[in-house]
């Protein structure tokens, strides 16, 4: 494996974020691009702004505007990894009272204290398979620790065959970090690691 390094998101790497959903993110003509990870960190009526104006400004320049402003404000909260220099990957995870609408309702109603959620990997096409969400896992679990977080958690939809809108990690990538399954409803499971 490549010396893969991963960084926490400061306003120093918001190019370097931008710049992988550019040019990197979804180049594999995956159907969840073009995406800048906005959505998590949006309640439902930002959301519905930002969609209205596709038409108008297109898919595309209309998703990265938002990202650089909410970068600007820093409302968008998580990890990058790098090779080198190049931003390579997106991990997105913060608290979980940040996230409006990707934390199923029904994990919040069993949270365990405080907690650290993940709720989007996004790896360029050609660094996947190489270990790069176990490391943003691990990270994410490191910092949230000394953070004094109770818990980290993942939501992975549950299914036999590996769907390309699994942006939330597979289950079986939770499980070898050690997190166990707590509950399951409407397909979707959440798993959680205590710290």
């Amino acid at each position: 494996m490549k010396t893969i390094a991963i960084l926490s998101l400061t306003s120093e790497l918001n190019a370097d974020y931008l710049d992988f959903f550019d040019h990197r993110a979804f180049s594999d003509d995956n159907p969840n691009g073009p995406c800048y990870c906005t959505s998590p960190n949006q309640d439902e009526e930002q959301i519905q702004k930002m969609v209205s104006e596709f038409k108008s400004f297109g898919v595309k320049e209309t998703l990265r505007r938002y990202a650089a402003e909410m970068l600007d404000r820093n409302m968008i909260h998580g990890y990058l990894a790098y090779d080198g220099d190049l931003s390579i990957g997106w991990c997105n995870a913060a608290d979980m009272e940040s996230y409006a609408g990707f934390v199923p309702a029904f994990a919040r109603k069993i949270a365990c204290g405080k907690t650290m959620s993940i709720v989007c990997f996004e790896i360029a096409p050609e660094y996947r398979g190489m270990g790069i969400a176990s490391a943003f896992i691990d990270r994410v679990c490191a910092d949230a620790k000394s953070k004094g977080y109770a818990a980290v958690e993942g939501y992975p939809i549950l299914s036999d065959q590996r769907n390309v809108f699994d942006y939330q990690g597979p289950y079986h990538l939770y499980q070898k970090a050690g997190f166990i399954e707590v509950v399951r409803e409407n397909g979707q499971a959440v798993m959680r690691k205590v710290l």
